[in-house]
């Protein structure tokens, strides 16, 4: 009898030593653990700066679109795009490689 009051009171402390270095593995490895956690706060950021390039983009795109369509057109923006899409170069002007 002694050598099972022995045995469990070492099984016992073990086993709870165990059961919570599992539980404390899992708080910070998990998959909803403490790294998991900073990895997607950093993605987050990151997502949230290219979202505010794209939005950028998007405006500067809108402003261009709207530059050039019917009821307001630029002159020369239109001249300029001409230009770069068909390779139109006036007569006047030298053009540096």
């Amino acid at each position: 009898m002694a050598r099972s009051a022995s045995l469990t009171g070492l099984v016992l402390p073990l086993a709870l030593l165990l059961i919570g270095a599992y539980f404390t593995f899992t708080a910070v490895q998990g998959n909803y653990g403490l790294f998991q956690r900073i990895q997607i706060s950093a993605e987050a950021d990151r997502l949230e700066t290219q979202l505010a390039a794209l939005e950028a983009e998007v405006g500067r795109m809108e402003l261009l679109t709207r530059r050039l369509s019917d009821d307001f057109l630029d002159l020369d923006l239109l001249d300029e795009q001409a230009r770069d899409v068909l390779g139109y170069v006036r007569a006047d002007e030298i053009i540096l490689p």
